[in-house]
This record gives C-alpha cells, sequence and structure tokens, in this order.
C-alpha cells in the first residue's frame, strides 16, 4: 500500500484496481493524506483560494432525490434575489477581500440567458474572476455567459455510474450531463466537477472510475462532498457517507491531478468540527466561504446541519482567515487559475 502511494505521489498515476484498493484499506490513511498534502505543497505552495459563494435561487426544476432544493419539497421556503440583490452581495464580497466570486442556485429557469448574461456582466466589472454553478444549459446559454466574462463553471456528475446517475437523478439523462461538461471544456471555460460519496447503492468500485474520470476529462477543479441524507427528501432514511472516505477521494483526486483546485467543502465540516482544515491538511486548497446574507443562508437547504448559517459574511471572511492562518497557511490575493497559483492579484482576469 505505501508502495502505492508513493507510485501515485511521484507518476500521478494508479488504475483502478490500485485506487480500489487504497480505498478499501483503512490501515494507510493518514500516509495517504500526507501523501496528498506533500502533492498539494510542491505543486500549489501554501496559498488557500477563498471564493466568496453567492446562492442567488433556491428554486430548481429538477427533482434529485439527495437534493433539499428539489423541486417535489414542499416543506422549503423559496427565494430568488433580484439583481440589486446579487450585486449588493458581490460589492460587499469585494471589500472583504473576495477575489472571486462562484454564483450558485438551483435550475431556476427565470434567470434566462438574457438576465444571466446582465449578471455575469455586471459581477465583472468588479474585478473579479466568477464561477457559475447553475447546473445544465445549452450550449449557446454557456457560450453567452462566457462572452459575457464567465470564468469558470462547476457542475458535478455526482457519479459515473450511469444507472446510478439516472436513479438518483429522475428524468435527467447521464450522456447530457457528460455533453455540459465537454461543451464547458469546448468553450474555453476552467470546468469543475466532482462527487458525492455515500450515495445508496454506490460502491467503491464505482468511486474509483469516477477518480479516474476526473483525470480522463483533466477537470480544473473538482468537489468533493459527503451525502447528508436531507429529511424532506426520498432519501431521509438513508446511512450517509462519512468524512474519512470523502476525504480519501479527495486524496487521491489530488495526487492523480496535482496541480487542480480542491475546495474543502463545507460539508465535511457539518459532520466533523474543523472539517474544512482536516481537508486543507489533506490535499485541499480552496474554501468558498459564504458571502450571501441573512434568511437567505438557512433556506439554502441543500442537506441539514450546514454550518454558518447563522453568521455574518464579514465573520465568516474573519473565521475561515483565522482558521487557515493558524495551521501556516497563506490567503492567496490572486485569482486562482489553474496552473497560476501565485499571489499576484493581477495573474489574469
Amino acid at each position: 500500500m505505501i508502495k502505492l502511494i508513493e507510485k501515485a505521489k511521484t507518476t500521478h498515476n494508479l488504475n483502478e484496481s490500485e485506487i480500489l484498493q487504497l480505498l478499501q484499506n483503512d490501515d494507510i490513511n493518514q500516509e495517504l493524506f500526507k501523501a496528498a498534502d506533500d502533492v498539494r505543497q510542491k505543486y500549489l505552495g501554501d496559498f488557500v483560494h477563498l471564493r466568496g459563494l453567492i446562492e442567488f435561487t433556491n428554486i430548481c426544476k429538477r427533482n434529485c432525490l439527495y437534493c433539499g432544493l428539489r423541486r417535489d419539497n414542499k416543506n422549503i421556503e423559496r427565494y430568488r434575489l433580484t439583481e440589486e440583490e446579487i450585486l449588493d452581495f458581490a460589492k460587499k464580497a469585494v471589500t472583504y477581500g473576495y477575489r472571486t466570486l462562484v454564483l450558485q442556485g438551483g435550475e431556476d429557469d427565470f434567470f434566462t440567458i438574457e438576465r444571466m448574461t446582465k449578471i455575469v456582466q455586471e459581477i465583472k466589472k468588479l474585478g473579479v474572476a466568477l464561477t457559475l454553478s447553475l447546473g445544465e444549459k445549452t450550449y449557446d446559454e454557456y457560450k453567452a455567459f462566457k462572452a459575457a466574462g464567465a470564468d469558470r463553471y462547476l457542475i458535478r456528475i455526482e457519479t459515473t455510474d450511469k444507472k446510478l446517475y439516472e436513479a438518483m437523478d429522475p428524468e435527467m439523462s447521464f450522456e447530457e450531463r457528460l455533453n455540459c461538461l465537454n461543451n464547458l471544456r469546448d468553450l474555453g471555460y476552467e470546468v469543475g466537477s466532482g462527487i458525492l460519496v455515500g450515495l445508496p447503492n454506490q460502491t467503491l468500485e464505482s468511486i474509483a472510475k469516477d477518480i479516474l474520470f476526473f483525470k480522463e476529462i483533466n477537470a480544473d477543479m473538482i468537489g468533493i462532498g459527503p451525502f447528508i441524507p436531507n429529511e424532506d427528501t426520498p432519501l431521509k432514511d438513508a446511512e450517509g457517507g462519512n468524512l474519512t472516505l470523502a476525504l480519501k477521494v479527495m486524496a487521491l483526486t489530488r495526487l492523480l491531478l496535482p496541480d487542480i483546485n480542491i475546495p474543502a467543502t463545507t460539508a465535511m465540516e457539518s459532520l466533523a468540527p474543523n472539517g474544512r482544515i482536516v481537508a486543507l491538511q489533506s490535499g485541499a486548497n480552496v474554501v468558498m466561504p459564504n458571502v450571501t446574507e441573512g434568511e437567505y443562508r438557512k433556506l439554502y437547504a441543500l442537506y441539514p446541519g450546514k454550518i454558518c448559517t447563522g453568521d455574518t459574511p464579514a465573520h465568516c471572511r474573519g473565521c475561515i482567515t483565522g482558521k487557515v492562518t493558524g495551521i501556516g497557511r497563506i490567503i492567496s490575493d490572486g485569482y486562482g487559475f489553474r496552473g497560476n497559483q501565485n499571489t499576484n492579484a493581477h495573474d489574469k482576469n
């Protein structure tokens, strides 16, 4: 097992069987996490990139079994930020020092190509890098957002097991998800994907395939989160994922894709105190603090136990800065594009 970890650390290549062996063996977890941390340090230095997250709508036309925003959830209070609110939160985030903003929402058809393009253009005037996470859109929509200035797009595959994907995401097509990722790459976005770890009927074999898929598409950013059952979804009685396995998947992803951006996800900290710091010490190099304000933070209820829903964006900025610097890391003042990880704030826009 140690030889396998060393192989991954030096060659950044493992086959499916080798990945599976490491996923199955919990005796070498600390060595695995240390190797991922070493690779992160070698390729990216000690910089941590903060991305300010604006959750602008919790209305979604999709009905994914694991998600609290699913269309059939009648127990959630729905909201949709106005364009003025989105820009207000964005401007405040810039004053807190964020160089990248992430605009994330459910698949809400109110935000037409015209509305969304205008919002992207206005946010880009603030001099930030912009990531969009809006779900499945047409090629023309992705193209328009890119032309308006969007830099990155995040769309999780959730699982590369087609049967499991279509069971978890009714009325959705696995092929269409792949098509979206291909379109985004063709259009020149930095492309982000990722999976939920611990979905019902997910196997370690399929997770090994997921990790190889990330390498195959040469993703620029990968988000790994443990599945946390939501009581307002059909999976409310499911067991859910555990932090250790999610960290292992993240660490293996770092070893195979040494220079990509990997967030320490909020869901990890919902399962364990300081979960994000543990993730930063196991291969992650990005944190995405919430810069949405007020009651909206509680209403974007993907899963229960979400952290920091009662905090202000200013408090979150100070809190995460303290945690990051407390483990000897440096808050980057760059935009954090892949392959350009220095702190020069003018590296690319």
